[in-house]
């Protein structure tokens, strides 16, 4: 269903002039999210019209049967990936990636992005590497890294 609704929304999104990050459905929560973004950042109003827009095209189309919730949002700091780019994208990167079943007896991972290599996901965790076929990824998102901020009272005269 998420590749049906994007190819659905992408076109409407692209033509108000942002970039479709990825589309979740979760049919316990029967809740559509649609993650935009664009280089001066997401606003609510951008959210607001998109939302509006979307809403018209999925109440003519109707691709999912019975009530749902519809969510229009930027990525935020903890951005989920959605597509083979989007690894490429953020190397470099901690992620969690939650995959459809185990590899190496695990499903679920946090660990250094290195990038892709043809379809797999390539991930360290420390001294072990791991190449994960892109299709067997459930869901993946960036982990946010806050290294750089001090405490307050950090001897700067606080």
């Amino acid at each position: 269903m998420p590749d049906r609704l994007t190819r659905l929304v992408e076109p409407v999104v692209v033509g108000m002039g942002y970039e479709l990050i990825g589309v979740e459905f979760d049919a316990h929560q029967r809740t559509l999210r649609v993650y935009i973004d664009c280089e001066r950042g997401v606003q609510v109003d951008d959210c607001s019209k998109v939302s509006h827009q979307l809403s018209g095209l999925l109440d003519v189309e109707d691709p999912i049967p019975g009530n749902y919730h519809l969510e229009v949002s930027s990525p935020g700091l903890d951005r989920p990936l959605f597509t083979l780019g989007h690894f490429e994208r953020f190397k470099d990167a901690l992620v969690r990636i939650q995959l459809l079943s185990p590899i190496d007896g695990r499903r679920r991972f946090k660990a250094r992005l290195l990038g892709i290599e043809g379809e797999k996901v390539l991930l360290q965790d420390g001294e072990i590497r791991f190449d994960i076929p892109f299709e067997s990824i459930d869901r993946a998102r960036i982990v946010p890294e806050f290294d750089n901020i001090k405490p307050k009272g950090s001897g700067n005269g606080e």
